[in-house]
Formats: C-alpha cells, structure tokens, sequence
C-alpha cells in the first residue's frame, strides 16, 4: 500500500523553471528533497501532502496534524496485532 504523506517545506529551491522546483521537506524531522513543481504557491512553512517525491497539493496545518494522529494510530494498531502485523 502506497501512502501520501504530510510534510512541512522547510526551504525552497529558486530555479529558473518551475517543472523543476523543488524544496526540503520535514516528515517529523526527517528531511526529504521534494518536487514542488505542482504546488507553485506554496512556500516555507507551509504543509504539502508528498507522495513518491512529489507535493501534490497544499493542507493547512491542522488538516497534516490530523493525518499525523491517524498515521501514529495506525501504527499502534499494527505492533498491537498478533506478530507485531508483520506477517
């Protein structure tokens, strides 16, 4: 299964074309280069929903803090199952 996930854009990439900008990304801590390129109005401090490296859209902080909470309980959940959900 495949997850888009929220990140918050740390910094930006100037570039002349914009298929090409890109920024650094935070996943609770963890920084990640990432294509902004289909989110232009998005800038540092702002959150974008990432998946395989690219931003596809842009979510207000309550909306990513949301998703954290789903994401933590999900992961719960699966070291609650049987075989810590590996198998």
């Amino acid at each position: 299964m495949c997850l888009a996930v929220p990140g918050r854009i740390e910094s930006v990439e100037a570039g002349g074309d914009p298929m090409s900008r890109t920024g650094k990304v935070s996943f609770g801590g963890i920084l990640k280069d990432v294509n902004l390129a289909y989110v232009p109005e998005a800038g540092v401090g702002d959150y974008v929903i990432v998946h395989v490296g690219f931003a596809l859209n842009k979510v207000d902080e309550e909306e990513a803090k949301e998703v954290f909470q789903y994401l933590r309980e999900m992961e719960l959940a699966d070291e609650a199952e049987p075989g810590g959900g590996t198998g």
